[in-house]
């Protein structure tokens, strides 16, 4: 397999033109899809991650009096950011398929007239 030939075809295809007002828009149609549920997982995957930090920091005595009411409420705050850590990607997943089953009919029209061209 000719690595260099598939490179230079992928490069190729990047420069040639396009059809641009129906392309253009099949990828903004998607990236509409997408976008919400990419918004809506780095917004709480940033949020959980900094639960859990702070309920680790609570643990440590970093932040907080270290009193063993700090290091329960740790515990609290920790497993609060691990488990919205783990439903996060569920959600992304769920909220995906709803972004694209909006938008599926106008995608596959679009990309009909594409590619029958």
């Amino acid at each position: 397999m000719n690595t260099d030939k598939i490179y230079a075809e992928q490069l190729a295809n990047e420069y040639a033109p396009k059809d641009t007002s129906k392309v253009v828009a099949l990828r903004k149609l998607d990236a509409k899809a997408k976008r919400p549920a990419s918004i809506f997982t780095y917004t709480f995957g940033i949020i959980a991650a900094l639960l859990l930090g702070v309920g680790m920091c609570l643990c440590m005595g970093q932040i907080g009096s270290g009193t063993a009411g700090m290091f329960v409420l740790g515990i609290i705050v920790g497993v609060i950011g691990l488990v919205g850590a783990g439903v996060n990607y569920p959600i992304y997943k769920k909220l995906l398929a709803k972004g694209k089953q909006k938008y599926a009919f106008e995608i596959m029209e679009l990309a009909k007239e594409i590619s029958e061209k």
